[in-house]
């Protein structure tokens, strides 16, 4: 269930540090952060709409810092997913546990003569190992990935995934329904979506041309190199 004002977690609170744009600016400047009035909009903007912010710009000005700032803030771990080419589902999703299931599975095949000693047929026998089968594919040998363990964290969390450029175009595919619905979904478990707070931050350093489908998905911010004055502000700090 999720509120329709902010598309949270029913009864789940707006923390104060995300109030309002002001808010927001004192948050960030706690943690050692100097953001523009456009930077903390684009982070309030993404709480209450419930939407990634996707940061693009050069290299250097802050884009990573602005996720950890933000988890700071809010005192909500950071779960970092750091993009590169050849990334896949099993990285950044989920993957089974292989050693588990084939300790199981010899476990399994040691008592499985106490399991059928009592059948009196073969459809007996095979109804009695039925159950067994779906244990292989259980919550408890599913080892979550930095997508998935950022939607379980029950008390929010701030999911960066940095440098979407440097992976493939066919895993942005892959991010569709988190960054869509901030949910995963796997095929022999059913969903998991997001159980407190999500605040997801994409980083690109433009070094290609992100899909548009992965961009619809997202508010947009881009953080270029600070002013004299900014910059001033930022070396006081």
């Amino acid at each position: 269930m999720t509120d329709r004002a902010t598309g949270a977690p029913k009864g789940a609170e707006t923390p104060a540090g995300l109030a309002s744009v002001e808010a927001v600016t004192s948050m960030l400047a706690k943690s050692g952060y100097i953001a523009t009035p456009e930077i903390a909009t684009a982070v309030y903007l993404a709480h209450h709409l419930r939407k990634p912010v996707l940061i693009e710009g050069p290299a250097g000005v802050g884009k990573t810092d602005l996720a950890r700032s933000v988890a700071q803030g809010l005192d909500q771990p950071l779960i970092r997913m750091q993009c590169y080419e050849g990334l896949d589902e099993s990285k950044a999703l989920y993957e089974w546990k292989y050693g588990k299931q084939l300790l199981y599975t010899q476990i399994l095949k040691d008592k499985i003569g106490h399991l059928v000693e009592d059948a009196d047929s073969l459809d007996e026998a095979l109804h009695k190992l039925t159950g067994f089968q779906d244990i292989f594919f259980s919550r408890d040998f599913l080892e979550p990935r930095p997508l998935l363990k950022a939607i379980e964290q029950a008390g929010g969390s701030v999911l960066l995934i940095d440098e979407i450029d440097k992976s493939d175009e066919e895993f942005e595919a892959l991010l569709l329904e988190v960054l869509s619905d901030y949910q995963v979904t796997v095929p022999e478990l059913g969903t998991f979506a997001a159980q407190g707070l999500l605040l997801v931050v994409v980083t690109s350093n433009a070094t290609r041309e992100l899909g548009d489908a992965l961009k619809r998905r997202c508010l947009h911010l881009h953080i270029d190199f600070p002013d004299a004055e900014l910059e001033a502000r930022i070396v006081r700090t």
